[in-house]
């Protein structure tokens, strides 16, 4: 099984996390924050990953500690679940349209961290949450798990559907990434034979 279960304290956040990448979308999910809640639930079920997060964080300064060492730790887990990395597909694109909004996301899972981040969120807050935040979610996370990821905007104006667009696309691109090519269960994906 690609499991993993990783625990993180700092003075500003209490992290436990445990994600199968060969589950079926299960989750519980408690950061404090009830978008962010919402975006990782869709995050799991549309990547089709069995996870769980429990943070309490310092939610009385803002999100920026929790959705940012939440990031840190999914990347780590990833990263950990995927061991040698041996057999994966290793590359994964979706366009994923919601309502107005269309997102396209693609995953390299190369051992290498870039996030390239084009989006254009009209409005600096949904609910309580900041929106900036987003991107600061997926920097910790792509450098933590070691990928490189692509997020583009292709269209939309509302503000939710634009990031929902972009936690499904995501969890889309990295289920096909992480999906086992049978035809090379045994091999590495990269002529260096390393990723």
């Amino acid at each position: 099984m690609r499991i993993a279960e990783i625990s993180r304290k700092t003075a500003e956040t209490d992290i436990k996390l445990n994600l199968n990448l060969d589950g079926k979308g299960n989750s519980s999910i408690k950061t404090g924050c009830g978008f962010f809640d919402h975006m990782l639930t869709l995050f799991a079920k549309h990547g089709r990953f069995d996870l769980t997060v429990e943070c309490e964080g310092d939610t009385y300064v803002d999100y920026h500690h929790t959705v940012e060492d939440i990031g840190i730790v999914l990347g780590k887990a990833f990263n950990q679940a995927l061991g040698e990395k041996r057999g994966i597909v290793r590359y994964g694109n979706f366009i994923l349209p919601m309502d107005e909004s269309l997102i396209m996301t693609a995953v390299d899972i190369s051992g290498r961290a870039y996030l390239g981040y084009a989006l254009n969120i009209p409005t600096q807050k949904v609910g309580d949450f900041d929106t900036e935040l987003v991107e600061e979610f997926f920097v910790a996370f792509c450098h933590n798990a070691g990928l490189n990821l692509h997020i583009r905007q292709l269209a939309g104006s509302n503000s939710h559907h634009i990031i929902e667009g972009t936690f499904k696309s995501v969890a889309r691109s990295l289920k096909a990434a992480v999906s086992v090519d049978e035809a090379f269960r045994d091999e590495i994906p990269s002529t260096k034979g390393v990723l």
